[in-house]
């Protein structure tokens, strides 16, 4: 036998650890996907953004307006449900939307709320959503 047939072969158990690792490092690989951009749908806190929003559409100047607490109901987003609390120093307390099962995202905000012509109190803006 000449002394070049023995290049490019390789030992079995070297090459059986070598598919081996190359195995586990594309599992760990996708496992580590999975989980990163999986747990994007699932763990996302939609009431976060969704009170940005909220926010914006009740105020005016930086002071919310209880009397458009119901068209402020309409950026919750497709597919989700909300609920919106105001709730004064006063006492006082407005309400829009269905009230939410357990178990949802909530946000809860201290705004400036007008409670009358020229009365603005301190008060709490509280956005729940769940699909």
């Amino acid at each position: 036998m000449s002394p070049s047939s023995d290049r490019g072969t390789t030992e079995p158990l070297a090459a059986l650890v070598a598919v081996a690792a190359v195995g586990l490092g594309l599992a760990l690989y996708a496992g580590v996907l999975d989980d990163a951009f999986g747990a994007l749908d699932d763990d996302r806190n939609i009431a976060t953004p969704t009170t940005d929003a909220v926010e914006r559409r009740l105020s005016t100047a930086g002071i919310v307006q209880p009397e458009r607490l119901d068209a402020a109901l309409q950026v919750v987003p497709a597919d989700y449900h909300g609920n919106l609390t105001i709730a004064a120093t006063t006492g006082e307390r407005w309400t829009a939307g269905r009230g939410p099962p357990g178990g949802v995202d909530t946000e809860r905000r201290t705004v400036s709320v007008r409670v009358g012509p020229g009365a603005v109190r301190r008060g709490t803006l509280t956005v729940r959503v769940w699909r």
